[in-house]
């Protein structure tokens, strides 16, 4: 009987030969009662998808169908499985059903589906079209299209400004360092919110600078103080005659002729590359970068950088309003508190000589 025969062996007569047919559309008629049960656990829900997937992999192992039904069963097999979130055995699943029937649009909208969830959006994009070719009019292949070149263009959009935000922010970075300015950690945030600095076409830094009073723990801000520009000018536009008054400012002692401006020497810790990097980053599409973080390169940035323990007392230095911005921040003492801070006080003002005498120093 064909039953015995050994594997590969030719059947020798007629007899051989239609116990071997027998057998094969038993086998056939096997798969196909597996395929429908299997479509069945489908149509029931998820408590019997995976009994589907049982029947479409007894059906696919009894080796009995053609290729293009054989190319159904792992489509419907890739059809559960995305159902379930099993993307990657979905695309397996579907890319050997194309393999075996490669006008099985069903197994390509599948694939199409599993490369989406899997972000590989220009495999699916490739999916969808070689759908679309056998099957022009598809309005689901045409709607997963669209949905995935939108997909596609919002990520190429994302990464270009997470590019730029990462590229300009190590040019001001390397602005910094060719400049020797040294960087401490940010205060004053919640005055300042995310301004910082900007790099100009010219090579040239703005920075956003924050003006303390301090006898009134008052606050002002100058959004664009350009590094090549004194201090003066833009005294002389907050402090006219011409300008209001400051609100808390009844006796007018805050006037042009009666300011002076200072900044604490040593004020904070330099910060390294790598740390200035990732403050720059904040706010911005780049802000979760975690390739930044490397602490051996950190740890020699540091030493790049300078080690000042920022103890002690307070120590104020007194600004010349005629030297420009980029030469105060220059100054051995001055760290950078994110963005630049200076005091602002009166000469007029009774709070004067407490202030000269060290008896005020900026909140940590």
């Amino acid at each position: 009987m064909a039953l015995w025969m050994e594997k590969g062996a030719e059947p020798q007569t007629e007899s051989e030969r239609a116990d071997l047919d027998a057998i094969a559309a038993l086998k056939e008629s096997a798969a196909i009662e597996l395929k429908e049960k299997g479509n069945e656990f489908v149509k029931k829900g998820k408590k019997h998808y995976s009994d589907a997937i049982d029947c479409y992999t007894r059906a696919i192992n009894n080796q009995a169908l053609s290729d293009p039904e054989t190319s159904v069963l792992f489509s419907n097999r890739a059809h559960v499985n995305l159902l379930l979130g099993n993307y990657r055995r979905a695309l397996t699943d579907a890319e050997e059903a194309i393999r075996l029937s490669n006008s099985n649009v069903k197994s390509l909208y599948r694939a199409a589906k599993a490369c989406l969830s899997l972000n590989l959006l220009a495999e699916s994009i490739s999916h969808c079209k070689k759908g679309l070719e056998v099957d022009p009019s598809n309005e689901g292949l045409e709607k997963l299209l669209r949905q995935v070149e939108a997909k596609k263009m919002e990520l190429e959009q994302r990464e270009a400004q997470i590019s730029k935000a990462l590229s300009e922010a190590k040019d001001i970075v390397s602005a910094i360092e060719k400049r020797g300015l040294k960087v401490g950690k940010p205060m004053y945030q919640e005055l300042t919110g995310s301004r910082k600095p900007v790099l100009d076409k010219n090579s040239i830094l703005h920075w956003p600078v924050l003006l303390l009073y301090p006898e009134v723990m008052s606050s002002d801000f100058i959004e664009d103080f350009c590094e090549t520009e004194m201090f003066s000018p833009h005294l002389d536009m907050i402090f006219s005659e011409s300008a209001p008054p400051l609100p808390w400012d009844e006796e007018h002692n805050y006037a042009c002729d009666a300011v002076e401006i200072y900044y604490e020497a040593k004020s904070g810790v330099p910060l390294s590359k790598t740390k200035i990097l990732r403050y720059l980053l904040e706010g911005t599409p780049a802000s979760n970068l975690e390739s930044m973080v490397d602490e051996e390169k950190e740890a020699t940035e540091n030493s790049k950088f300078g080690s000042s323990s920022g103890k002690g007392s307070s120590k104020w230095v007194k600004v010349n309003e005629r030297r420009t911005l980029h030469d105060i921040l220059k100054e051995a003492n001055f760290i950078i508190q994110g963005i630049p801070v200076f005091a602002v006080v009166s000469k007029r003002s009774s709070f004067y000589k407490e202030f000269r005498a060290g008896g005020w120093g900026l909140p940590q």
